[in-house]
């Protein structure tokens, strides 16, 4: 073979290897971003849980006269939970009167206090997602959500 040849042949097996890296590396950030999206739309279907528990009659298990949205837990929505967390493949799931300590806090419709929040988490790809429930109204839920891995949203 040529000296040329062999140039030519040493360049191919660069730029192969490369778009390979390129391939594994958007691989991965794509996988972070699908496990975020995921638990934004699990932390929101328990956020309409909660709602639902709030305005469902107590006799079928709803929020009583004396309790208030804090009172809400896994439980009372038909959650399963270790410790109090309910855990997917997707993350982790805390239900809380307070904001995780990494989130902003989620825009809910102005004049409105959060009364409860869904902080979930995953350790694994270090995204995290906050949802604040503020009342039984769609618009009374508010997000905020961070991808993790340095990708931004």
């Amino acid at each position: 073979m040529g000296q040329q040849q062999l140039l030519f042949l040493v360049l191919g097996i660069i730029i192969v290897g490369l778009a390979v890296i390129m391939g594994i590396t958007m691989f991965g950030i794509n996988q972070s971003r699908g496990n975020a999206d995921n638990m934004v739309a699990e932390a929101l279907r328990i956020a309409s849980d909660v709602q639902a528990w709030a305005i469902k009659p107590q006799m079928l298990g709803g929020m009583t006269r004396s309790e208030t949205f804090s009172a809400v837990s896994f439980d009372k929505i038909g959650y399963p939970t270790s410790g109090g967390t309910y855990s997917t493949p997707n993350g982790d799931y805390i239900l809380s009167t307070s904001l995780g300590s990494n989130c902003e806090t989620p825009s809910i419709p102005s004049g409105k206090t959060a009364l409860v929040y869904i902080n979930a988490s995953n350790a694994g790809t270090g995204s995290f997602v906050c949802i604040a429930v503020a009342g039984t109204a769609a618009s009374d839920i508010g997000t905020d959500a961070n991808y993790g891995s340095g990708i931004t949203s």
